[in-house]
């Protein structure tokens, strides 16, 4: 066995002193940062307070571009979104959902010159994330990724877009889309023809007033550029300045084409006269003969299947709201084929589409090459579809709600328990409890004794239609007092049959 000294006790001593100065020395560092640390937090909560208020307070307001929607807002939108679901659910689509945010490289490169409004995140565990732009980008990833090549689908979601808003013209940066799409291989025209069908449903359905679906295909975009004498290289973006021809005249186009994108006036002059073309199944019969555009074999094959999905759209009966119009671009560069866009035209009474610019409300079109950029092995699906603006709608429905002075209801109660006397709580809570499990939508008030005038207002103010009165007479007879709140006729229900008669009154079977 080995024994070591033990070291002088003056040896310790100093060690334990240069323990304490250590020790000391950690504590008053730790101290250090603890005051750093609150004075960096103070700062950041001053740089939050509103200038010119409270210290400490935050400034109350939704990020530019966003919104709140109260119960009464929420209330159309849902009857927007039930009467667009609708129509998908009866064209026979089933739905699908996907990620609010995608690779950075999956969106990027799919949207030309519109790529610039994409919000990018920051490094999330090493990969460059960004929130979707669309809907349709993700759907083709999607049918790559799960070897998908024949689904007829619709999906509502939102979408997010670093643009500068206009909030009065339905203009978000965050927003819902609701869209339609379908993928497969089948004969030209007939998918098409079903997609500008739904759009035409909807917007009727909706009543937004007088409306017009703009269609062309990129084939003869891309055929005019060519014979106009447009490079090749410069398709995409020319393509983009002609879309602007919605919200601008063709002279500021003219000049953006000729000052920013260096084109030759003749050039754009030629340009000029195919994009004023309008008209329908006649049109592209006559631009079949056209001595220029029928050098263009795509703009001929373009120009084919216009005719044929004419002859389709007389089949649906909607050749009153669709025109050919060449100067329907549409700039996202995934389109290849057919492409559309709806637009408000007002209906001449001050209602929706009257006097409220909020540009188009519906667009869409062909894109059979998008999938096959998501495929490893570049194999195509074919795809059709379109994307209806939901907010840009909601606000012409909010308006024309305004106007007509509509009282619309924030719920779906079907009746309100009420007593007419007092100590009778548990007898409305187990009649409230009764009806619920009969799946009848019904309310009661938060209070032991409320007035029966009390019951009875808040019925006629949300816009509850019956009332189910309890007394003490009732409960011994074993029976319901049923009072139409628009009528205030009342009948005495029979307890076992209430459920029925709520159903029957409230058309609810």
């Amino acid at each position: 066995m080995i024994f070591t000294e033990a070291p002088p006790r003056e040896a310790q001593s100093r060690s334990n002193c240069l323990a304490t100065q250590d020790a000391q020395f950690i504590l008053s560092l730790i101290r250090m940062r603890s005051s750093m640390a609150e004075k960096a937090q103070k700062q950041e909560t001053d740089e939050k307070a509103p200038s010119g208020g409270d210290e400490g307070k935050y400034l109350l307001k939704t990020p530019k571009g966003t919104r709140d929607y109260n119960p009464k807002q929420m209330a159309i939108r849902e009857k927007v979104f039930n009467t667009i679901t609708n129509s998908f659910k009866r064209h026979a689509a089933e739905t699908i959902d996907t990620p609010v945010f995608e690779l950075k490289e999956t969106l990027m490169g799919k949207y030309g010159e519109d790529s610039k409004l994409i919000y990018d995140l920051k490094d999330q565990g090493g990969e460059l994330l960004s929130l979707r732009y669309d809907l349709t980008v993700p759907f083709a990833r999607y049918l790559a990724m799960n070897k998908i090549t024949n689904i007829k689908r619709y999906h509502i979601a939102k979408v997010y877009r670093r643009d500068n808003p206009a909030m009065t013209r339905g203009r978000y940066r965050e927003f819902y889309q609701c869209d339609f799409d379908i993928a497969g291989q089948y004969d030209p025209m007939i998918p098409d023809a079903e997609c500008l069908k739904i759009i035409y449903e909807i917007l009727t359905e909706l009543d937004l007033g007088n409306f017009q679906i703009k269609v062309n295909d990129r084939r003869i975009l891309d055929g005019m550029f060519s014979v106009c004498g447009v490079p090749d290289d410069k398709f995409r973006t020319i393509c983009s300045s002609v879309d602007k021809l919605d919200k601008m005249p063709w002279a500021e186009v003219r000049t953006e084409i000729v000052k920013e994108k260096r084109l030759p006036e003749s050039v754009a002059d030629m340009i000029g006269e195919y994009v004023s073309k309008k008209g329908g199944l006649e049109l592209a019969e006559q631009l079949l003969k056209d001595p220029k555009l029928s050098q263009s074999e795509p703009a001929l094959d373009g120009l084919k299947d216009i005719k044929l999905l004419f002859s389709y759209l007389q089949l649906f009966k909607i050749t009153d709201k669709v025109v050919f119009d060449l100067s329907l671009a549409r700039g996202l560069d995934y389109y290849t084929g057919a492409i559309f866009e709806a637009m408000l035209t007002g209906d001449g009474s001050g209602g929706a589409g009257q006097d409220v610019n909020v540009g188009s409300v519906s667009g869409g079109g062909r894109y059979d090459g998008l999938v096959g950029m998501f495929d490893p092995k570049g194999r195509n699906v074919p795809c059709v579809g379109f994307s209806i603006g939901i907010e840009r709608i909601f606000s012409i429905v909010e308006q024309k709600t305004e106007a007509k002075g509509v009282k619309v209801r924030t719920t779906e109660t079907q009746v309100m328990i009420a007593s007419a006397q007092k100590n009778l709580l548990e007898e409305r809570l187990k009649l409230t409890a009764e009806l619920w499990d009969a799946g009848i939508k019904a309310e009661v008030m938060y209070k032991e004794n409320p007035k029966l005038l009390s019951q009875l207002q808040h019925s006629e103010e949300t816009g509850i239609p019956l009332v189910a009165i309890l007394g003490e007479q009732e409960l011994r007879d074993g029976i319901v007092k049923l009072r139409n709140v628009t009528s205030r006729e009342e009948v005495d229900i029979s307890r076992a049959n209430l459920v029925e008669e709520i159903k029957k009154r409230t058309s609810q079977s």
